[in-house]
């Protein structure tokens, strides 16, 4: 449990600061980045399938359409998020980037509800109408939908809905995806060279470096993540989550001077409120067990 949460943490604390490195690309137009994310992630996955020797799972795709079309969607979902957020990171929104990690849990909520007919408690329905009237708020304060957050939470969201029911793990799923992404992110990579405007080609060596890094950086936090999932209760590392975005919102306010004014704090607020309900409700659900298997029992 103990090293489950040093794991969830690391796992998270690198997802929280993960905008200081796409910040330091900033100068990469963000498809190149999300090209070299995808071929240098395939390259660490492969190097990590090769050392712990699990190739098997490989042999039996080809007799498995149902998968290979399902990772087929959720590669398509994670370029579209990864790509959002990348663009989001190096445009300055990063405060707007965290609001779709906040969001998230309770679009997982409602997804739960729409997609698996899992049946809302009281305390969850209270949270998504006040995480509602967050989104309302911010919307008519911008006079536009929170777009980028909404796109990253649903994005994320749904790709959640698709790995949650994956017959594959964390490695061998990431590398799936990346491995169908890859001929495109290569081809790409290529044509940028030809018209010479690849940053990894014509770009200085701390560039080359950074780009390279792609990889590690989208594995290592991947891996701590499944590594604490295995470890601890699926609530507690729920809770744990919302260090990221608070991370992302720091970053965001206090480094990168982004704006964020008092009316934008109020929706902020409403969502703020609407997690707290959220997760004391999940600790209680995990308290219940506990108290009840620690009840005396009655004689006969």
């Amino acid at each position: 449990m103990n090293r489950g949460i040093l794991y969830a943490l690391g796992a998270y604390a690198l997802w929280g600061v993960v905008p200081l490195y796409f910040r330091a690309l900033a100068g990469v137009p963000a498809p190149q980045i999300l090209a070299h994310r995808m071929a240098w992630s395939l390259a660490v996955c492969a190097l990590l399938l090769l050392a712990l020797r699990r190739w098997q799972w490989l042999g039996d795709l080809a007799r498995q359409p149902r998968v290979l079309a399902a990772f087929g969607t959720s590669a398509l979902l994670v370029t579209a998020n990864w790509g959002l957020y990348i663009w989001a990171v190096t445009a300055g929104h990063v405060i707007d980037a965290s609001l779709g990690y906040y969001m998230n849990p309770l679009v997982n909520v409602i997804i739960g509800a729409l997609v698996l007919h899992e049946r809302l408690r009281r305390p969850q329905w209270t949270a998504v109408a006040i995480a509602a009237a967050g989104v309302a708020w911010l919307t008519w304060n911008a006079g536009q939908l929170p777009w980028i957050g909404l796109g990253l939470a649903l994005t994320w969201g749904a790709y959640g809905l698709l790995r949650k029911t994956a017959a594959l793990g964390a490695i061998e799923g990431l590398a799936l995806e990346t491995a169908l992404l890859f001929p495109f992110a290569l081809g790409y990579l290529f044509l940028l060279a030809a018209q010479g405007e690849s940053a990894f080609v014509s770009g200085s060596d701390a560039t080359r470096w950074l780009l390279a890094a792609a990889g590690p950086v989208t594995a290592t936090p991947l891996l701590l993540f499944a590594a604490a999932a295995r470890r601890m209760a699926f609530a507690h590392l729920g809770i744990l989550q919302y260090l990221s975005p608070t991370l992302q919102l720091a970053l965001g306010v206090w480094v990168f001077h982004e704006p964020f004014a008092a009316s934008k704090l109020a929706g902020y607020a409403l969502i703020w409120s609407a997690l707290a309900i959220f997760a004391l409700d999940g600790l209680w659900r995990l308290r219940q067990p506990k108290q009840k298997a620690a009840a005396p029992q009655s004689r006969d």
